[in-house]
This record gives structure tokens, C-alpha cells and sequence, in this order.
């Protein structure tokens, strides 16, 4: 299922900009249609992750969002205009932004023991996202620049199809419930200054990853970078990150999770002032997209193992829930639409440079996450 869902994403993310752009709209309002993914994510995924825990049905609900999210794709297939498109991707949006933290809450509960989480082991299934992105990323890439843009609706379709079919094959486990558990309280987990530091840390590292997600395509097509180059910056990134996923276990013992949360940051502050300042320069954006391994794939196993630990059994689902919502809803909102309008008034590059603030001040939150976790 990982690998399916994360190859429709690396076709999806990187290229619907440049779909987008290519069917005349503007740079503002590609910036919009693209948040309304961010807009999905701060209200659908607690909504899920709530009923996700309540039911323990995880995997019902990820069969149910797959096959809606494969309906409403075929919607791109007809041009009607934007509200159609902002419609036919609200809808898409509603029901995939709710698999993915459903999905890492049932794979960290299979990957622990003994309430421990194994990062070994998440890692080794993590990987197979990776490997997924990486395939549809550079054959996408490849695709659009021998064809152009113009088969990215039949793209959309058939990744989601083969999410949908994944998803089917998928044991029907549901997870026992536990009343005591469920009717448990979140706020007080909430109030804990450790869990609100290590949100705001989350929420900085992530808007800061933003001008990335949204706007790198953009960027590199503005330089003049052709298509299945920057399908090839792209999957150099997925390329360490699958190294990562898959050697994480001899690393990250060497130092705490929240060390680890400060050297995601400070690498952070390093990529995006490469990617503002030097992105016209191949090797040395090379070695900022090599960088993914540590301000993505460290930082997000480093996340995932304190939210196992922050919100343990049935709270698990919601804690996921909020790391979505904080962590690449309202990132991507604010970032889309402030990065939209800077773009447009500043260029493109702008949107980066504003990065390497965001990056400093979640360096800032890492270090009180690592300041509470020695008292």
C-alpha cells in the first residue's frame, strides 16, 4: 500500500504545478488550487483519525477514501474550468490527506513492541514509499517531456487505481477497542510543554519544506531546467531518502530524537539557502536535494517515534491526525497562499529565502523540545 500511495504522489505532487501551468492558469491561482490539498489537511485527517480510533477500523476507512479519491479523478479529465478543477481536487484531496495518517498509525503499531518503537523495522516498510515515488517521479518526468503534460488526468487515474487495488489486498485488521482508552481525554497530552514545543518545531521545519513541495517544479522550470531534469532533482532526494529509510537503524542511535530534531533544522537552514541562492548551479542543487535524507526522511522517523511515544494505544490515530493537520495542513496552506502572493511580487525565489527564517526559528523550538526532554 505504501509503495502504490507514494508512487501516485511522486507523479502527482511534483508535476501538477507544471499540469496546471500548462493549461494557462496563472501563477497565483495554481498556488491556490494546489492548497486546497493544505486546506484538506488541517479539517479531514483528525476527522478520520478520531472515527479511526473510535472504530479501529483503519483499514475499511483507507478502502473507502481510495475508491472516492479514484471516482473524483476522473474529473480531471474534463477541462470546465477552475472551480471545476478546484472541486474535482477538493474532492480528491479530502479522501487522500485521511489515508496517510491512518496508514502510518496502523504501520506504527505493527512496527512496535513492548510499547518500543522499532525504527529498523518502520524503516524497512517506509522505504517501499520511497521506492514507489522514485519509479513514478522519473518515468513521469520522462513521459511529460517526450509528450507533454497533456496525459497527466490518465497518470492521476491509473496511480489511483493502483492505490485502490493495494489498498483492497490489505488484511481487514481491526484493532480492539478499549473503552477506558477511547474515552481518554487528548488535551492533557496536549498541555505537556515538551508535545507543544515539539508541534511548533514540527510546524516551522515543515512550512519551511513547503517551497519545496510546492513551488521547487516551478523554480527549476523557470531556469530552464527541462521536465525530466527536474524529475532527476526529484528522485535524486528520493533517491537518499530510500538509503535513509533503509540504514536508519545504525544512525539514529547515536544521538537523542530531539538531537536529532536540531540537526534536521540547521540542515535545513543550509538547503534552502543553496536552493535561494545557488539553484542555478546543477551540482549544487544536487547536493541540496541529497540533504532530503536528513530534512525529510530523518526528520520524519524522528517525529514518528516521539508522536508513538507523546500518543501511545488508542490515542495513537488522533496524535498522527494532529502531526498532519499541524504539520502539512496549515503549512501548506499559509505557505501556499503567502508563497502565491510573494512569488508573484517577488519571484520565485523569494518563497526560499523566507525559508531559511522558518528553518532558524524551528531550530529555535528543536532546541527547547531537546531542553525539556533533559529535565
Amino acid at each position: 500500500m505504501s509503495a502504490s500511495y507514494f508512487a501516485h504522489i511522486g507523479f502527482f505532487n511534483p508535476y501538477l504545478p507544471l499540469w496546471l501551468k500548462d493549461l494557462g492558469l496563472s501563477l497565483i491561482t495554481i498556488s491556490l488550487l494546489i492548497t486546497i490539498q493544505s486546506i484538506t489537511r488541517i479539517v479531514a485527517p483528525y476527522g478520520w483519525g478520531w472515527l479511526s480510533d473510535h472504530t479501529g477500523e483503519r483499514v475499511k476507512l483507507m478502502r473507502y477514501g481510495a475508491t472516492m479519491a479514484l471516482i473524483g479523478s476522473l474529473g480531471l479529465w474534463f477541462n470546465w474550468g477552475t472551480w471545476w478543477f478546484a472541486f474535482i481536487l477538493l474532492i480528491m484531496f479530502s479522501h487522500t490527506s485521511a489515508m496517510m495518517p491512518m496508514s502510518e498509525a496502523a504501520m506504527a503499531h505493527l512496527v512496535s513492541s513492548s510499547g518500543s518503537f522499532d525504527t529498523k523495522r518502520y524503516g524497512r516498510v517506509r522505504l517501499f514509499g520511497s521506492i514507489g515515488f522514485l519509479v513514478t517521479v522519473l518515468a513521469s518526468g520522462a513521459w511529460f517531456e517526450k509528450y507533454g503534460m497533456r496525459d497527466f488526468p490518465a497518470w492521476s487515474t491509473f496511480t489511483l487505481l493502483a492505490v485502490t487495488i493495494a489498498v483492497w489486498l490489505l488484511p481487514n485488521h481491526k484493532e480492539p477497542r478499549h473503552a477506558h482508552e477511547v474515552n481518554e481525554p487528548i488535551w492533557p497530552i496536549l498541555q505537556e510543554r515538551k508535545v507543544q514545543w515539539f508541534f511548533a518545531t514540527l510546524f516551522f521545519h515543515v512550512i519551511s519544506h513547503i517551497s519545496l513541495y510546492i513551488f521547487f517544479s516551478l523554480y527549476c522550470d523557470q531556469l530552464g531546467y527541462s521536465k525530466a531534469t527536474i524529475g532527476l532533482l526529484w528522485a535524486i532526494s528520493i533517491g537518499v531518502e530510500i538509503y535513509w529509510f533503509f540504514s536508519q537503524s545504525r544512525w539514529l542511535p547515536a544521538i537523542s530524537l530531539p538531537a536529532w530534531l536540531m540537526v534536521c533544522s540547521a540542515v535545513m537552514v543550509l538547503r534552502t539557502g543553496i536552493t535561494a541562492t545557488s539553484a542555478s548551479v546543477f551540482a549544487l542543487l544536487v547536493f541540496a536535494q541529497m540533504l532530503h535524507a536528513i530534512t525529510f526522511a530523518t526528520h520524519h522517523t524522528a517525529c514518528i517515534a516521539m508522536l508513538s511515544k507523546h500518543f501511545p494505544g488508542r490515542h495513537r490515530g488522533r496524535g498522527q491526525a494532529l502531526y498532519t493537520v499541524i504539520g502539512y495542513g496549515l503549512t501548506g496552506f499559509i505557505g501556499g497562499v503567502g508563497g502565491g502572493f510573494m512569488s508573484t511580487k517577488y519571484g520565485l525565489s523569494s518563497v526560499f529565502y523566507t525559508s531559511i527564517a522558518t528553518s532558524l526559528i524551528a531550530l529555535v523550538c528543536a532546541y527547547q523540545v531537546y531542553k525539556q526532554h533533559q529535565t
